[in-house]
This record gives C-alpha cells, sequence and structure tokens, in this order.
C-alpha cells in the first residue's frame, strides 16, 4: 500500500544522465577543469565521505527532471565516493554540494550564466566560484545566512570547506593545497610520477647491489670458514697419527 502511494506521489520519472552539452568547449576550459578536480580529489582521496564529481547533473528536487544544473566541479562533504549517473539529491541524504565551481568558455552566454547563481543560491551551495581563464577573472560567492553574498576580495581567499588559497596574479589564477603545495596539472603529476619511478629504481638498484655485495661477502666469509674448518680437522688427524706413531707432539 505504502508503494503505491509512493509511485502515485512520484510517478516513474527518468532523470537523464546528459544534457547533451559539452563539457567543454575548447582546451583552456578543460585543462582547468581536470586541475581543479584531479587536485580536489587528490586532496580528499582518503576521506570516504567527500563526494568529488565533474560535469555531473544535479537533479535537487524529486519529481522535477527539469530542474536541474550540470557544474564544472562540484564538492559534497558527507557523502560517500562512488559511481552515480547524476546527483539526485534526495538519495544522497538531502545533501546539497556545498562547494561549486563554472569554468567560463567563450561560448557561455550572459544569459546561460545568469541562471547558474540563482541555482545554486536557492538551492544550498554555500560557496561558488566562477573563473573566467581568458580574462584572469575570478569571483566568488559565500553563503551568508540564506543567501550567496559576493567575496569582496578573492586573492589571498581561502575556501572555507575546502581550506585551498587563491592567488589572482596579473596573468594567471594559482590554487594552493591546506598544505601549501602549488595545485599541479597532469604534466607536472606525469612528470612527479616518472621521477619518483627512476628515484625508486635507483633505490631498488642500490638495495640489490648492496644485496649481492653482502652475498658476495657471506659467501667470502663462508669460504674461509669451511677452509679453516678443513685446515683445523687436518691439524687435529696430523696430531693423532702423530700420537699413535709414539712421537711426542708437545715437544
Amino acid at each position: 500500500m505504502v508503494k503505491q502511494l509512493e509511485t502515485q506521489i512520484h510517478p516513474e520519472i527518468v532523470y537523464p544522465d546528459s544534457d547533451g552539452q559539452p563539457m567543454a568547449d575548447n582546451t583552456v576550459q578543460f585543462r582547468w577543469i581536470m586541475v581543479i578536480y584531479h587536485n580536489l580529489a587528490w586532496l580528499f582521496a582518503e576521506n570516504p565521505e567527500v563526494f568529488v564529481a565533474g560535469d555531473l547533473l544535479w537533479y535537487p528536487v524529486q519529481g522535477d527532471n527539469k530542474l536541474r544544473q550540470a557544474p564544472d566541479i562540484m564538492v559534497a562533504f558527507g557523502v560517500p565516493k562512488g559511481d552515480r549517473g547524476s546527483y539526485q539529491q534526495w538519495k544522497e541524504n538531502n545533501i546539497a554540494p556545498q562547494v561549486v565551481f563554472e569554468i567560463l568558455s567563450p561560448g557561455n552566454t550572459l544569459k546561460e550564466m545568469s541562471k547558474k547563481l540563482p541555482f545554486y543560491d536557492n538551492h544550498g551551495v554555500e560557496e561558488y566560484y566562477l573563473y573566467d581563464p581568458q580574462k584572469n577573472d575570478l569571483t566568488g560567492w559565500l553563503r551568508s545566512g540564506s543567501l550567496l553574498d559576493v567575496i569582496d576580495e578573492m586573492n589571498g581567499w581561502v575556501s572555507p570547506r575546502l581550506g585551498i588559497r587563491f592567488e589572482v596574479l596579473p596573468e594567471i589564477l594559482q590554487l594552493y593545497s591546506p598544505d601549501g603545495q602549488l595545485f599541479a596539472d597532469y604534466f607536472q603529476v606525469q612528470q612527479q610520477f616518472n621521477e619518483e619511478c627512476q628515484a625508486r629504481e635507483v633505490a631498488e638498484s642500490t638495495l640489490q647491489q648492496e644485496r649481492q655485495a653482502r652475498e658476495v661477502a657471506e659467501s667470502a666469509l663462508q669460504q674461509e670458514r669451511q677452509a679453516r674448518e678443513v685446515s683445523e680437522e687436518r691439524t687435529k688427524r696430523l696430531e693423532q697419527l702423530l700420537r699413535e706413531a709414539g712421537i711426542d707432539t708437545d715437544s
């Protein structure tokens, strides 16, 4: 009976996993999305209750599949990691993503972007960051009470939720993790990975050489021990033969 009532209240509605829009319109926008997404994923990799996603449709209200947005990056605290076709908020203990990022492309229209702030404002986002890499322009909003208020100064701003710091330099935006490390892009991570692999190979080679040297030294000691034992055995045998022949070995 309960299931029948739920079906009547919320008839079967399809929540598409795609809105048909591309994730990014150009390489610069895509690179920024990837840099922020991957660094945040690494930052919270050890916390099973922080969900980080990119270009994932977020449906805040059950029963309405038209009310939705797909933030370029979103972070939800208190939500378990795992794959999802979309973020259906009522299935996530009704937790709204607390932090969202949008990276502008030349193809983004003013009308399109003007719809996003009210959506994030109305549906519980705590921090909203909008970056235009073409103009190197960063704008942020922080929830104050029931509304998102613009952050007056973004240069040096530290995200209350993420703990990351924003540095708006004359030509580029830089982001720093809570430990002070600069956000790395894929090529830097790949280079670091290669360097770590090479260092590990050198260390393993050194250990192997030390192991071989130790084995050679142990083998030499074993040979010396065996030679000494053979020599001592021969001496004992000779002394025994001399005694049997009546020859005093002590003189």
